[in-house]
């Protein structure tokens, strides 16, 4: 975990059906702008990424051998969704819908031999009730639906062990502009990391207090 470099990968989805415009690679575009804030010390890098299974899995497989990134976000376009929803965790079963090239993953399956679920190690809960988001409601959902955007994150979810997001965004709309959005994934990205650097923190106190009752333990039995 520690050899992980300080990039940040926020990757967004090309066009796809009738979404010629996909708000989700809007939103990224407009977050390349904004940066994650001069005080987060780390390096943001954004990708765009196709509506297409086979193709996205070399390309997220690509990003986690050639960056080692600490934190990837995927960024999903929900078309019936109001706010913003994070994604707590993946499914390995059930990718049935074509992709832009009209392929479907064999069996409905993302990794054969991979888990059911996989979890993010970011608690998406706490994330969505400490941002402070303003022009759009922020929730969290354990469904992310079974498509590209989900098969994307659950390869970087396998990869990165649990260092990985999903975040699914609204259409744009005239109140919801991709400004608004790039804003919002700033936020949301920034409390991610803010939550990522707690929970290790405090994985290394337990590790240091179970360490130490173990030496004090040793030295009874001596």
């Amino acid at each position: 975990m520690d050899s992980r470099s300080s990039c940040v990968v926020v990757t967004g989805f090309g066009p796809f059906r009738q979404h010629l415009v996909n708000s989700s690679w809007e939103a990224v575009k407009e977050l390349s702008k904004l940066g994650l804030g001069n005080d987060m010390e780390v390096e943001l890098q954004t990708l765009q990424l196709p509506v297409d299974y086979r193709e996205v899995k070399q390309r997220v497989a690509r990003i986690w051998e050639a960056l080692q990134p600490q934190l990837v976000v995927h960024v999903g376009v929900d078309p019936a969704a109001k706010a913003i929803f994070l994604e707590q965790c993946s499914k390995n079963r059930g990718y049935r819908d074509a992709d832009i090239r009209g392929f479907r993953p064999e069996c409905g399956v993302c990794l054969p031999d991979g888990p059911e679920v996989i979890t993010s190690e970011v608690s998406m809960k706490a994330v969505s009730r400490r941002a402070a988001v303003q022009g759009v409601e922020v929730a969290f959902s354990r469904d992310a639906g079974r498509y590209v955007c989900d098969y994307a994150y659950y390869l970087s979810l396998h990869h990165g062990n649990g260092c990985a997001a999903l975040i699914h965004v609204p259409p744009l709309s005239p109140w919801l502009p991709a400004s608004l959005l790039g804003k919002a994934l700033q936020v949301l990205i920034q409390e991610m990391l803010e939550e990522i650097k707690k929970a290790r923190a405090q994985n290394q106190k337990l590790s240091l207090c179970s360490s130490s009752q173990g030496e004090s333990t040793g030295g009874l039995l001596l």
